[in-house]
């Protein structure tokens, strides 16, 4: 299962910093509606970037010019990702990243679920929406993918879930798992794949959540 192409921002943490400004509102009036073309800014790059280190834990902060009142971390090939509004000052992020490494950390803590935690869930997950999939995994366990979300080898039935779902919340994890089981009966996405995953009722509600990640990270 691959990542998707952005359409909205929802990651693992995310929080206001700013309130509106006439400034953002404006902004958001001048917007280009889908299909027209958005002018290029005068100014330069849409963000720039620095590392710095917590605790021994690589953090790499994002000033974006798109984002403009919210800040979002997330866990990325080991390191932390603080993309904060462009308007954010030295002082302002010096303090916040000790506080989003925390919090990144510690949701991690409480949300990390144990490969037999994986496998008793998927049992569920198939009783539940694929009953008549008799196949079953040998193993589902995590595993480091940048690319993919999780996969699935028919041949001798094993499932990885990428590690970047650690911390995910639990209907979005579901969703993957789903993913992954159904293709222990099919390897396509063909119309008996779509139908299998059309059971799961929060699948869009996934997809977004999903989407929101790719898009944070590209920020």
């Amino acid at each position: 299962m691959t990542g998707m192409p952005p359409k909205c921002v929802d990651n693992f943490i995310q929080e206001s910093l700013f309130e509106p400004t006439l400034a953002d509102m404006r902004d958001a009036v001048l917007t280009p509606r889908p299909g027209q073309k958005k002018s290029r800014s005068p100014r330069g790059s849409e963000s720039d970037s620095f590392f710095t280190t917590v605790h021994d834990i690589p953090v790499r902060v994002i000033r974006s010019k798109r984002r403009k009142r919210h800040i979002a971390a997330y866990r990325e090939n080991g390191s932390i990702v603080i993309s904060v509004p462009f308007r954010t000052t030295r002082a302002q992020i010096s303090e916040l990243i000790p506080e989003m490494v925390g919090k990144v950390i510690a949701n991690e803590k409480r949300s990390r679920r144990s490969e037999a935690d994986l496998e008793a869930r998927a049992d569920e997950l198939m009783l539940e929406y694929l009953p008549e999939i008799s196949e079953r995994p040998l193993s589902i366990g995590w595993r480091t993918m940048n690319e993919r979300w999780g996969s699935c080898t028919t041949i001798d039935r094993t499932i990885r879930i990428s590690d970047r779902l650690a911390s995910a919340p639990k209907y979005v994890l579901d969703y993957v798992l789903v993913h992954e089981l159904i293709h222990l009966r099919t390897s396509g996405h063909g119309e008996d794949f779509q139908s299998f995953l059309a059971r799961y009722p929060d699948g869009p509600r996934a997809e977004a959540f999903l989407e929101g990640y790719e898009a944070g990270k590209s920020e």
